[in-house]
């Protein structure tokens, strides 16, 4: 909606030539900028410039009315197609338990499976950070589980550390 705001018709336009369409969106060609406005008044309609970065500028004769409308209407479907995609963070320790290991892979499973992206970080403290490789294995074993569960998913980042955190990345798989 912001963009048709910033539409020029008839007299706003300043350029001396301009390119210009009708109303069935045939090409007239180029020509003056006072031929152009003649055409679209001898039609009944406005002029409007829909390109003005275009060297020349692209000229529509149209109702600016209607022509507002419609394009208010794209941006309004296009808006509703648009998916927005969230990203859940599930932490724990490298000293996990089994079952609450099993209730995080739960949870990181139905994000995934819900079209969320998923960060799974450790959070090491004091002498943890000495053993990371007990991190490593807690986020291998999760990747087991969702394969076993038969949760389809990409692993956009692999296992790394960032600072005191060891953190990865899950996506949903794309569907075919």
């Amino acid at each position: 909606m912001a963009a048709t705001k910033e539409l020029r018709i008839n007299r706003q336009i300043h350029a001396k030539e301009v390119f210009v369409l009708d109303d069935e969106n045939n090409k007239k060609g180029i020509m003056s900028f006072f031929d152009a406005l003649a055409l679209a008044e001898e039609a009944g309609l406005d002029l409007v410039e829909i390109s003005p970065t275009a060297n020349p500028p692209v000229c529509k004769i149209t109702d600016y009315g209607k022509y507002r409308y419609m394009q208010e209407k794209r941006m309004k479907e296009a808006k509703k197609n648009q998916t927005v995609v969230k990203v859940r963070e599930i932490r724990m320790q490298p000293k996990i338990d089994t079952h609450d290991l099993e209730t995080k892979t739960k949870a990181i499973a139905e994000f995934v499976g819900g079209g969320d992206k998923c960060k799974v970080t450790i959070r090491f403290r004091g002498r943890e950070l000495a053993h990371t490789e007990l991190g490593k294995e807690v986020l291998e074993k999760i990747l087991e589980a969702l394969t076993e569960k038969g949760i389809s998913y990409n692993l956009d980042s692999r296992p790394m550390m960032e600072g005191r955190n060891m953190s990865m990345m899950l996506s949903p798989a794309r569907k075919k």
